[in-house]
This record gives structure tokens, C-alpha cells and sequence, in this order.
């Protein structure tokens, strides 16, 4: 794990969020950083080469044909503004879980969050 990934974990399994989340869990062909399956959102921590990443597109819509939701986070983004990461991810996990839709399989798309 990234630095910020560990960071992001002792919050997230802590249980700050009130959920269980699991790490470098598989699904599919991927592995996800954090997965909470309840609510089934996947919270992903990116570095530079994920910047206008192609597979990123794939994986999110492999992942939103599941009926999971995907936070993405960049790395900077937790290392200076972990409270603020946090405040996203219990604003998601609060949020309807989206279930994708028996007849086209798609829930919803997964989104860059953009702290405040």
C-alpha cells in the first residue's frame, strides 16, 4: 500500500465511517483498494499514472455494472485533507446504494470527488 492508502486504512478500519471496509479486496479481475459491500461503495487511492488512466475507465464501469459506486481519491488529496476525504466517503455511504438495472446492468458512474 501508498503511504496515503495506510492512512486512509487506519481511518477506515478504525471504523470512523461506522462501516467495515476491506482492503485490496478482489472483484472480477481487479483489486480494489477499499471496499465497504453493504452500501457497496469501492473507494480507490490514485497517484500520478492514473491521471486521464483508459483501464481506470473500464474498471469503473466494470465496477458501476455490479452496482458498486466508486469514490476516487488522489494521493495529495489524503495525505493533506484526510478529514475532508472522510467527509465525502460517510456522505456516500449515507447516500441510496444504486443497484444496477436488470435490463441494460448499469448502476451508477464512478466520480473524481473534488474537495472543498
Amino acid at each position: 500500500m501508498t503511504e496515503a492508502e495506510r492512512i486512509l486504512w487506519g481511518m477506515l478500519r478504525r471504523k470512523a465511517t461506522g462501516c467495515r471496509f476491506r482492503r485490496q479486496h478482489p472483484l472480477g479481475p481487479y483489486i480494489l483498494d477499499f471496499v465497504c459491500f453493504s452500501p457497496r461503495l469501492v473507494v480507490e487511492v490514485d497517484g500520478g499514472q492514473h491521471a486521464e488512466s483508459g483501464r481506470d475507465v473500464i474498471r469503473d464501469s466494470f465496477l458501476a455494472e455490479q452496482g458498486y459506486r466508486v469514490l476516487r481519491f488522489w494521493n495529495n488529496e489524503v495525505l493533506s485533507n484526510i478529514g475532508g476525504v472522510l467527509v465525502v466517503i460517510m456522505k456516500a455511504l449515507a447516500a441510496p446504494s444504486p443497484q444496477p438495472s436488470p435490463a441494460c446492468g448499469r448502476g451508477s458512474l464512478a466520480w473524481r470527488t473534488r474537495l472543498p
